[in-house]
């Protein structure tokens, strides 16, 4: 008797066709910086870290440039010509979806996304035998987002946007986070059912939500928190914030394996840097590049070190400016 789990194939489709209005640039929203990559490569980070080995990505808006950032990955490019909304987004993807079981949904502007998270939720998926899961988390001002509206038992019955709630829908607290898995039969069949009577008059991706729902089939939420991990990038002022988030989760490990950082809300080290035990960062200090900083090193306050080697014991004194 053959006791083996069967491993479902997954493929992620990332949704990275979209401008970005409020990020004020001529750049896509994807290719802005933060902590040395790109946002969209955050999520690819992700979503390989997770063991998901198959991704399509699709590409819209200044596509061309998105693809060419693009060079260092296995992906399956796919090209919406026309911005016809997350959902038609999706069903572009479906060729390249081919052969797989499940299929995990990601914006290519949610570069604080876990790999752990996402691994997480692959399981509870699984272990419930839904046919579509819905990641969601708790905002206490949730304006902007999607609204999770859920029956007397707590199942999911649909997903309202912001521009189509009523107010009793708007004091929901909780959102929609933009990253689904389905399977892949019930998400294509789905979103060729899915119309555009809305406000937008786009294809909705969560209108699979409520078809879902009414054909009986299981929906499960994913609740995640803290919010922050799923939150998408949206102006300048996110970027900043996501920037800090994701500097401060390396200083934290730093801190953690015996790295001394004064300020460590002030430093810039970059995830290549290799920092030996009881080395002593001070404020403001920037390494960039592959640093190599030896055991017992003290880096002065805001020098700026670029791929250089620090021997092991060394003191660099404060406002160094070094490339190697």
């Amino acid at each position: 008797m053959n006791t083996m789990k069967h491993v479902p194939a997954v493929t992620a489709v990332i949704l990275a066709a979209g401008k970005g209005t409020r990020m004020k640039s001529d750049k896509a929203k994807v290719l802005h910086e933060l902590f040395f990559k790109p946002m969209l490569h955050h999520v690819l980070n992700a979503v390989a870290a997770a063991w998901i080995e198959r991704c399509a990505v699709v590409v819209g808006h200044q596509r061309e440039a998105v693809l060419a950032s693009l060079a260092a990955y296995r992906i399956s490019p796919v090209v919406q010509e026309e911005q016809l909304g997350t959902g038609h987004a999706v069903l572009c993807a479906e060729a390249a979806c081919a052969g797989a079981d499940l299929v995990m949904i990601l914006c290519g502007d949610t570069p604080l996304i876990r790999p752990e998270t996402l691994q997480a939720m692959l399981r509870q998926h699984q272990e419930r035998g839904a046919a579509l899961s819905l990641m969601t988390t708790e905002l206490d001002n949730p304006f902007g987002y999607g609204r999770i509206i859920s029956g007397a038992n707590g199942q999911v019955l649909r997903i309202v946007e912001e521009k189509d709630a009523d107010t009793a829908q708007r004091a929901v607290r909780e959102i929609n986070a933009g990253i689904y898995l389905a399977e892949r039969g019930f998400l294509f069949t789905a979103l060729r059912q899915v119309g555009r009577n809305n406000s937008q008059g786009e294809v909705y991706l969560t209108d699979i939500v409520g078809i879902a729902a009414q054909e009986g089939r299981r929906v499960e939420k994913f609740v995640h928190n803290p919010a922050v991990d799923v939150l998408g990038v949206n102006s300048r002022v996110e970027l900043a914030q996501a920037h800090a988030e994701l500097q401060m989760r390396r200083c934290r490990e730093l801190m953690l394996a015996g790295v001394t950082i004064y300020s460590p809300e002030t430093v810039l080290i970059s995830p290549e840097s290799v920092i030996g035990q009881d080395a002593v960062i001070h404020a403001g200090v920037q390494l960039v590049g592959r640093c190599q900083i030896g055991t017992g090193a003290v880096i002065g306050a805001h020098s700026v070190l670029d791929g250089c080697a620090v021997a092991a014991g060394e003191q660099v004194p404060p406002l160094t400016w070094r490339k190697e």
